[in-house]
């Protein structure tokens, strides 16, 4: 495999999305001395234009582009070329109009935006291969080449196809998946509402039917549209390694649970050469910063843990979302650190040049339309210069203590319809818990479910939403629980395996065993009702795990049987009134801790300090709330990224003196502050 890492100047990448050709030459020319002002060091180049390299089928114009490349080249900046495959020319759909996918409501949608691809279509996947190929045999050895970049943002805006052409795709797919009809009747469960498909010809995508679609069906739909997009990915950058050896081949995520939700990344992280992500700040909410934390940890986590690459994030603000609100002085320095403190090689954005028309004449970029006398450009030339300072991070690895489990699939299968409650949401579960332990300082790693956990390396593992588990995952649990681990998981967990079936016995189906409980019944409550937690005045074992105050639910609760778990909360009330709330299960060495209800800050902070010191974590609630410290660590020495999000000054206790990077100057272990909305990168002595 290649470096994971762009081969172009030492330390970390910094620039943007480029794309000449909405401008005139001379303004290239401009564009470059400006980026060598700034300290750009890599742009990526040819996103979207397969039109202008291929105006008609077979006939190709790189005159444009081999000038744009050769005169950054001559300015020492790296490109990461594209393949523009996301968007075919309008020949391409004039000649294949039923290249254009289908909804699930049957219409047909047109082009005129971008992503408007049915990824199964044999004509699409020809055309792909081929602007690739001749791409990769002009540029595959070109020095100014330092990374492939294939397609973009696969997964949005649209990844499903519904047309026949894709119905025969999804047709072979299961029977790859299945073998034989006996089989897949088997595991969809066909026998329920009549079915059973005795014909591989019977089987279509899952439509709108008059009621619910077997959500086994859909789930598996759902799985076959991420590996048809991944095909397709793979077919690009196979040709890309043989005529271009040694060059990183990837392309850009969007790891966050609130962009995109339809692809794999676990299966997708293995298959790229470095994981390049593109995240943009969800604007309204107030603390922001804690969802970036949580989609840089989970690019961290589809990367296995190796550094990544930030492809994408905004200089200010976003068109696209309701509220275009803009960055304040200092957040987009902020927001591009705190990645890099989770691991990213350096922090890229869209775009460089704010465009002039289009549909995001409005996105914020690294020149804006206000031009160079800006604070945003003052803060992209400030922030250029802090990443030249970073220089020797490259290749280190963000440290953390906590593991979360989290699967793409299973979030597929809990939004599927007729669920137990329509607030069941693992989105909100997920981020609520890793707000939780963003606030007690604590970095996480994300995990896939099943895999082996060592409690020496991850004291304390949790399990926000966890719907859909197979039996190996709560043996691993199992495993990790008895060499020494803590465990919390959250309820609605355990409860499917990989088809959606329900595991045989009683919920919580894979996780009963290492919960030491069951449930003998859910209990949805009702819209605005709220449940109240009272403490059990005397659990045996560590004093640690003794609760304090009250709590209160909402949304959910459930009737908890033990089967060896202790009660910690009660419900006071409720429908489950007088039952376990919040359990303990000691198993081996370790622990294993349940929460049934959907607790608010305050009950999951309580229970996380419980739990972590059964763990034990150390205390660090006393820092403060809004600075976030993290720890890179490598053979340049241990840098520690002290990010004050607050509009106060913080205190900074470091576990030595060093020297803070930024402003080059000593600091010493106590008495350090970081200012208000200020971020402080200390390389330990």
């Amino acid at each position: 495999m290649p470096d994971v890492t762009p081969p172009g100047p030492r330390g970390l990448a910094y620039g943007g999305d480029y794309n000449p050709e909405q401008w005139p030459e001379e303004v290239w020319v401009e564009d470059v001395a400006l980026m060598r002002e700034a300290g750009v060091t890599m742009v990526s180049l040819g996103i979207f234009s397969w039109a202008r390299l291929e105006p008609r089928r077979g006939e190709y114009d790189f005159g444009w582009l081999d000038r744009i490349i050769d005169l950054l080249h001559g300015a020492g900046i790296r490109v990461d070329l594209a393949t523009p495959t996301v968007v075919p020319p309008a020949w391409f759909y004039r000649e294949h109009p039923d290249a254009l996918p289908v909804t699930r409501e049957g219409v047909r949608l047109a082009f005129g935006s971008r992503g408007a691809i049915c990824h199964s279509h044999p004509a699409y996947r020809e055309a792909a291969a081929r602007i690739t190929r001749v791409l990769g045999e002009r540029y595959g050895r070109h020095p100014a080449v330092a990374m492939w970049h294939v397609h973009n943002e696969y997964g949005v805006p649209v990844l499903e196809c519904y047309c026949e052409v894709s119905a025969a795709d999804f047709r072979r797919w299961l029977r790859e998946r299945y073998t034989s009809l006996d089989a897949l009747n088997a595991a969809w469960g066909t026998a329920f509402w009549g079915q059973l498909y005795g014909d591989w010809e019977e089987i279509q995508p899952p439509r709108l039917t008059p009621t619910v679609c077997n959500p086994a069906h859909r789930l598996d739909f759902a799985r076959f549209a991420s590996d048809s997009a991944l095909t397709n990915f793979r077919a690009e950058r196979d040709l890309l390694h043989g005529l271009s050896p040694g060059v990183p081949v990837t392309t850009n995520f969007m790891v966050s649970p609130t962009q995109c939700d339809t692809l794999d990344y676990w299966a997708w992280g293995r298959e790229v050469d470095i994981v390049t992500n593109d995240h943009y700040l969800v604007a309204e909410e107030e603390r922001n910063h804690i969802n970036l934390s949580m989609a840089a940890d989970l690019s961290r986590a589809v990367a296995g843990g190796k550094p990544w690459l930030l492809l994408e994030h905004s200089t200010s603000g976003v068109n696209w979302q309701r509220r275009g609100i803009a960055k304040r002085p200092g957040e987009m320095a902020r927001n591009s650190l705190a990645h890099v403190a989770r691991g990213s090689e350096g922090a890229m954005f869209f775009q460089w040049r704010a465009s002039r028309r289009g549909a995001e004449k409005f996105h914020s970029a690294m020149v804006p339309h206000a031009g160079t006398d800006s604070r945003i450009w003052r803060e992209v030339v400030e922030l250029g210069s802090h990443l030249k300072a970073l220089a020797d991070l490259r290749g280190s690895r963000t440290e953390a203590e906590v593991a979360m489990v989290w699967d793409w699939q299973s979030w597929w299968a809990q939004k599927l319809e007729w669920r137990p409650s329509e607030e069941l949401d693992t989105r909100e579960r997920a981020e609520a818990w890793y707000a939780a332990l963003f606030d007690r300082h604590l970095t996480v790693d994300f995990v896939e479910p099943g895999t082996d956990l060592d409690p020496r390396r991850y004291p304390l593992v949790v399990v926000p939403a966890l719907y859909l588990a197979e039996e190996r995952t709560g043996e691993a649990l199992h495993r990790y629980v008895s060499a020494g681990g803590t465990l919390v998981v959250s309820y609605f967990s355990g409860i499917v395996d990989a088809n959606d079936a329900v595991h045989p016995g009683p919920h919580p189906g894979a996780l009963r065993d290492v919960l030491g409980l069951t449930v003998e019944e859910f209990q949805p409550l009702h819209a605005g009702r709220r449940v109240r937690l009272e403490p059990v005045a005397d659990v045996p074992g560590d004093a640690a795990a003794r609760p304090g105050a009250a709590l209160t639910g909402d949304v959910w609760a459930e009737t908890v049987i033990p089967r060896g778990a202790e009660p910690v909360w009660t419900h006071a009330d409720g429908p489950a009134a007088g039952g376990p709330a919040v359990t303990r299960y000691r198993l081996g060495e370790g622990a294993a801790w349940y929460v049934s209800t959907r607790l608010d800050a305050e009950g999951l902070d309580a229970v996380l300090a419980a739990a972590g010191a059964d763990a034990g974590l150390s205390d660090r609630a006393a820092l403060p709330t809004d600075l976030e410290v993290v720890r890179r660590v490598g053979e340049n020495g241990t840098h520690v990224f002290a990010i004050n999000h607050a509009d106060t000054e913080a205190p900074l206790e470091l576990p030595g003196p060093g020297t803070d990077l930024l402003r080059g100057e000593r600091v010493e272990a106590s008495g350090t502050t970081v200012p208000a909305g200020s971020v402080r990168v200390v390389l330990l002595d």
